[in-house]
């Protein structure tokens, strides 16, 4: 019996620092954080990437605002334009829900011109009211009626059946709309203000990357803006390797 208590007492202790370190554990991870600005401090940055020692990354949105998971033993760090920062002990920020930085970069100040910004979304929603009757098209199928006279079939479709030249001209018309709609999505995703930011890539090297390593819609309709950007910097770095080695003349 006395072994029996022993062995239960252990197995509780067990249990219970099993508990308190699961949830010590827990307790270490929290999101950071904040907005990356220029060097001025006024105008926040966009696609600066923000990685930690413990492998994770995020990427800050258009008002330069960024959010990623660390562990408190973790470091992290800012990359733009394949610039690196100090990295910075997480351990050692005061405010973990507003770690705002500045990049020894400045933004040039223009004259405001207000345009009218393309919109994919819109572009596609107006594309399909224009189209509505070619995006609708379905083959032409027997159907049953029910008349006076009885059971029979639609003699509307029986004709439509056999207008081969206007069906294959319009379910032609219609897979070229499709792919037109989802090559304008992967150059939405995939434009040059965004490849020119992570890059730096102008001219002609610029339309020759695009050329090269423009992704298919799958790809761009399922991939994170993470990792989308994770895509065109290694992309990048297969295309200096592969320019320096003078493939790509040989390719033109």
């Amino acid at each position: 019996m006395p072994h029996l208590r022993r062995l239960c007492t252990y197995l509780i202790l067990l249990v219970f620092l099993q508990f308190l370190f699961s949830g010590s554990v827990s307790a270490q991870q929290f999101y950071l954080k904040g907005v990356v600005y220029d060097s001025t401090r006024f105008f926040p940055l966009e696609s600066v990437t923000v990685l930690s020692s413990a492998g994770r990354g995020a990427v800050t949105n258009a008002q330069g605002k960024y959010e990623i998971l660390v562990n408190e033993n973790d470091s992290v760090w800012f990359s733009y334009l394949g610039k690196p920062t100090q990295k910075y002990a997480v351990s050692a920020i005061q405010n973990e829900t507003q770690f705002d930085i500045s990049l020894q970069i400045t933004i040039p100040v223009l004259k405001e011109i207000r345009l009218k910004p393309r919109n994919y979304k819109m572009d596609s929603i107006q594309n399909r009211l224009d189209y509505a009757k070619i995006f609708e098209y379905e083959k032409a199928k027997l159907r049953p009626s029910v008349s006076s006279a009885g059971v029979g079939f639609d003699i509307n479709e029986i004709i439509r059946m056999f207008q081969f030249r206007k069906n294959k001209s319009m379910l032609a018309t219609q897979r070229r709309l499709l792919e037109d709609e989802r090559d304008a999505f992967v150059n939405s995703r995939f434009n040059k203000g965004l490849i020119v930011r992570l890059t730096g890539l102008k001219g002609g090297d610029l339309d020759t990357f695009i050329m090269l390593y423009k992704p298919d819609y799958d790809f761009a309709l399922v991939t994170p803006e993470y990792d989308f950007q994770l895509y065109i910097k290694k992309a990048f770095e297969d295309y200096q390797i592969r320019k320096k080695a003078g493939e790509l003349r040989r390719e033109e």
